[in-house]
């Protein structure tokens, strides 16, 4: 695999990554403001592939390591999150404990927060769903599943739009089909990246071809509807590593690489400036709804790459993005080599 398309990858997900943060900033500050912004529709235009293509790139790489043994298997895949998920879902506890205990008192959000480590909470749902996955595939996989049957019963499952109310019933019926493909379909996908390196002219008027498909039904309102949500999701993920891999051919818009490098670091961090400049921006009072979301979005990008900078530089905080030795299952430790926040 070339470090070129490693490149893509990475833009993948730091174009994935902004979509992420910019529908939270965006639908947060419209909540708050009780009306709708002019950020609105590019939330509504991305939301048909946002979560696709972030779990399909999410099992791109899975090939590589599924037949580890279960011992390391296990602390790469399900520990590893399981350490970010608990650590920044307390944080998230403490920073909103006073609207949380004023809501529910202090017994209620004591209950509320043992019931998260069962039921995803909040942004962090991502990361809970993750190791679900990787489990899931990796049983298929030593049972001999054949992968058709597997992708099949993910594309049904994804097809009923099955709502139980819980979280993570409701999101592994939605979203593991991609993140299977993107593990079945690896080749093919940079395959894919490649040809569109080679054929900008075509590749551009696919992506035109999409972008108005996609925002025609997103504006009639069947974006959601059974079989095309599947398939606007399948079509958005492949717009978007064409467009990553056009981005890395003309080596423009660096930054994109660099936010999906560090994809987890924003992922778990960008809460708190969101949060606050949202806040502080309102009460403001001087722009308008869209203008806020904007700047909610950016200060929600930047602020935990700022943060990731401060902890290299004085080597202080790692443990937020950095398992610590005492946290990998024992045998399995590779502190030091092991990238933060990611394998």
């Amino acid at each position: 695999m070339s470090a070129q398309r490693v490149d893509w990858v990475d833009t993948a997900k730091g174009i994935c990554i902004i979509f992420v943060v910019m529908m939270h900033s965006v639908l947060g500050v419209e909540a708050a403001a009780g009306e709708t912004g002019w950020m609105h529709p590019v939330v509504a235009f991305a939301a048909p592939f946002r979560m696709p293509d972030f779990f399909l790139i999410s099992g791109l790489f899975l090939a590589n390591v599924i037949n580890r043994d279960w011992k390391l298997y296990l602390d790469r895949k399900v520990v590893h999150f399981a350490y970010f998920y608990a650590l920044w879902m307390t944080i998230q506890f403490v920073v909103k404990a006073p609207v949380f205990v004023d809501e529910m008192g202090a017994s209620g959000t004591l209950q509320f927060y043992f019931l998260s480590f069962f039921e995803p909470f909040g942004t962090l749902w991502f990361i809970y769903m993750l190791p679900v996955f990787f489990v899931v595939c990796k049983l298929a996989h030593e049972k001999g599943v054949p992968w058709p049957l597997v992708l099949g019963a993910g594309a049904v499952l994804q097809i009923a739009q099955i709502h139980t109310g819980w979280l993570l019933v409701d999101e592994f019926a939605n979203r593991f089909v991609f993140f299977y493909a993107g593990y079945i379909f690896a080749p093919q996908i940079f395959s894919l990246a490649g040809w569109a390196r080679e054929r900008i002219g075509v590749s551009l008027g696919f992506l035109l071809i999409w972008a108005g498909i996609n925002g025609a039904l997103v504006y009639l309102g069947w974006a959601a509807q059974p079989l095309v949500s599947l398939a606007l999701g399948a079509a958005g993920a492949g717009a978007i590593i064409l467009t990553s891999a056009l981005i890395v051919k003309f080596g423009r818009l660096g930054f994109l690489r660099h936010f999906g490098a560090n994809s987890i670091v924003i992922y778990l961090a960008f809460f708190f400036p969101m949060g606050a400049t949202r806040v502080i921006l309102l009460k403001l009072g001087v722009l308008d709804t869209g203008t806020i979301s904007l700047i909610v979005t950016i200060v929600a990008t930047v602020s935990p790459m700022i943060l990731f900078w401060m902890i290299r530089k004085t080597d202080l905080g790692w443990f937020l993005f950095k398992r610590p030795r005492w946290a990998y299952l024992r045998g399995t430790s590779t502190a030091g080599k092991q990238a933060p926040a990611a394998e």
